[in-house]
């Protein structure tokens, strides 16, 4: 089993901060930072974890965000310096304690990403600083270290995983789109794959920004961007639009018979369903299908929501007929409770639903 995030954030990790943090220069009161970080630490989840070294940072470090950002400065600097998980604390510190002063952040965060990420850490300054921040990530998209050009990328996703929500962007993602066109064609596989994430951002809230941004930059785009565009458009995909599938090819109608079958008929949480799926071509030329599964989970009150689940992408031939095979678990997850009750799974091809059969779920 992987060790858990939390544990990154340890006693240890306090006593390497509190040691460069004065080796930064006189004045750091080491002592009193270890004490106040490391007090009933181990009984703390990861955010917890981090705002207490927060704390720990405010308690000790000079009131002047200039002296503290310096010190900070100096404490990342060189092989040994401070990185990693020691500065998810120090990114939430300077997002804290910088924002009235965002120049100076801004450089602190420029150095910071470059050992860690200051994705989490930028998003205040975008709200509270926009002119100034997207001035800064043109400027970033060229830099010569991958790590700040991803965070151009990154750290400006509406709806980055455990970071703030980028209610404006989410709203209108204009201002990211020059950065993301500057991004797309970039040399490094890591800039590349937050930009497609970013584009899937989009696609959740403006659909049709992303559809015309692949339309636009799919013809004659190399195995890179190919690749990049793919997975910008894995949302939509798997939602059936129509104008996104026939992009990539995958527009037309199937032609032929379906057939979805279930086993067991009824199960309990924590058992696997068995799906199989059989295709019958009708057609005497051969089809490109995206085939994908809706379950349809049981709420509270009842109702059904569906969730699409990845399924297979193919091409069947002519009057060909194909069996394909999908286990599906019904094991607990911590992003989605079970109710008992008759569940249905549908299948969907090129956007369509063409088969489905139902199961009956026990607690």
């Amino acid at each position: 089993m992987a060790e858990p995030f939390k544990n990154f954030i340890s006693p240890a990790l306090v006593a390497q901060m509190a040691a460069r943090l004065a080796a930064a220069g006189p004045g750091f009161d080491a002592a009193a930072f270890e004490r106040l970080a490391a007090d009933g630490l181990d009984a703390l989840e990861l955010k917890a974890r981090t705002l207490q070294l927060c704390a720990a940072l405010e308690a000790t470090l000079p009131e002047d965000f200039g002296a503290a950002a310096d010190r900070l400065d100096a404490a990342m600097a060189g092989d040994d310096g401070l990185e990693s998980w020691a500065l998810w604390p120090v990114g939430e510190y300077v997002a804290r304690r910088g924002l009235a002063h965002p120049e100076r952040a801004l450089a602190t965060l420029h150095r910071l990403t470059q050992r860690f990420t200051a994705e989490f850490a930028i998003r205040p300054f975008i709200v509270e600083h926009p002119a100034l921040v997207y001035a800064t990530l043109a400027r970033w998209a060229e830099d010569p270290d991958e790590r700040v050009r991803r965070l151009v990328s990154e750290g400006t996703r509406p709806r980055l995983p455990w970071g703030l929500r980028l209610a404006a962007l989410v709203a209108d993602p204009s201002p990211s789109l020059p950065l993301l066109r500057r991004l797309q064609d970039d040399p490094s596989e890591f800039v590349r794959r937050s930009v497609a994430n970013h584009l899937n951002d989009i696609a959740k809230d403006h659909p049709e920004i992303v559809v015309d941004w692949v339309r636009e930059h799919l013809p004659g785009a190399t195995r890179e961007r190919r690749a990049l565009l793919r997975h910008a458009s894995r949302t939509l995909v798997k939602k059936g639009d129509a104008a996104m599938l026939a992009l990539w090819g995958h527009g037309e109608d199937f032609v032929g018979d379906a057939v979805l079958e279930l086993a067991p008929p009824r199960l309990a949480v924590g058992e696997t369903l068995a799906l199989s799926l059989t295709l019958a071509s009708r057609t005497a030329v051969a089809q490109r299908l995206v085939v994908d599964y809706l379950v349809h989970h049981v709420k509270a009150d009842g109702r059904r929501t569906p969730k699409v689940f990845k399924g297979w992408q193919l091409e069947l031939p002519a009057g060909a007929t194909l069996a394909l095979a999908r286990r599906h678990s019904m094991k607990p997850v911590t992003t989605r409770r079970y109710f008992a009750g008759a569940h249905r799974v549908d299948v969907q091809v090129n956007g369509r639903v063409v088969a489905g059969a139902e199961f009956e779920l026990e607690l």
